[in-house]
């Protein structure tokens, strides 16, 4: 018995177009949840306008309530890996609900800013593969990682700065 390719092919591509279909429906919640008056972390004494700049570039889709979706987030199955990985990046560090009232907290989530950048962990591959502003040069990384050691500094109480 001969095997018609043709016949696979289209039956197995027609079958593939209304499964890729289907999962449209199952397109996850790409929400940008409204930001307090004042949460942000540019609210009080912001940054630099250069670390602004490169926190906006670099940080605030993933990091934010100003998350900018991309085409391909509003398509299954691509869309399920991008709107998980906004959601964990917020649950892990959210510019748009800064502790501003917990000054030890924040030195925390700084100290922690300085951590992942040093150790070159964000932005992650996956997302600069793609979004080139994101890249940070050494210098832009370094411009970063002094601020969030001045920031966190500024923070603490003076016993522990020492």
């Amino acid at each position: 018995m001969k095997l018609n390719w043709k016949k696979w092919l289209l039956t197995g591509g027609g079958t593939g177009l209304i499964v890729l279909l289907a999962l449209q429906a199952t397109n996850p919640a790409r929400t940008n949840p409204a930001i307090a008056p004042g949460a942000d972390l540019m609210a009080t004494n912001p940054p630099a306008p250069e670390v602004t700049a490169l926190l906006h570039a670099a940080c605030y889709d993933c990091h934010s309530y100003e998350t900018t979706w991309p085409w391909y987030a509003h398509i299954a199955p691509a869309s399920w890996l991008v709107v998980s990985d906004v959601n964990e990046g917020r649950e892990h560090l959210n510019f748009s609900a800064w502790p501003h009232a917990d000054p030890a907290r924040a030195a925390k989530k700084l100290d922690r800013i300085n951590e992942v950048l040093d150790y070159r962990e964000m932005p992650p591959a996956k997302y600069t593969l793609i979004h080139v502003n994101a890249r940070l040069t050494d210098a832009q990384r370094q411009t970063l990682l002094d601020w969030s050691d001045a920031a966190a500094k500024k923070l603490r109480p003076a016993e522990t700065n020492q």
